[in-house]
């Protein structure tokens, strides 16, 4: 059974990368977050830096026991943060230059 939830967990990192190197490259996102997003390039490397974290967490979360420790889960938990945010910010308009006040 647990590898079947592996594998599961596996696909699921596999597709949201997909979405996000095909957001970084070509500006498109999924049908159903299309309207949200202003921003498809900075969704995209937020999806990316969620699936890092996720990507750590399933190679390297059995062996927490080996020295990792909180040190290595609060990492995971920090790209997944970090990830979350940038997705967040994708779904605001901004982030070009700003007119001078002159």
């Amino acid at each position: 059974m647990h590898m079947y939830l592996v594998a599961g967990a596996w696909l699921v990192v596999a597709l949201a990368a997909a979405g996000g190197i095909a957001a970084i490259a070509t500006d498109w996102v999924p049908p159903w977050i299309r309207r949200r997003v202003v921003r498809p390039r900075l969704w995209g490397y937020g999806t990316l830096t969620m699936t890092l974290g996720l990507t750590l967490l399933l190679l390297l979360g059995p062996f927490e026991d080996a020295g990792f420790g909180a040190v290595g889960f609060f990492g995971y938990c920090g790209l997944f943060l970090a990830g979350g945010i940038m997705q967040a910010l994708s779904q605001r308009p901004g982030g070009g230059p700003t007119k001078s006040a002159s």
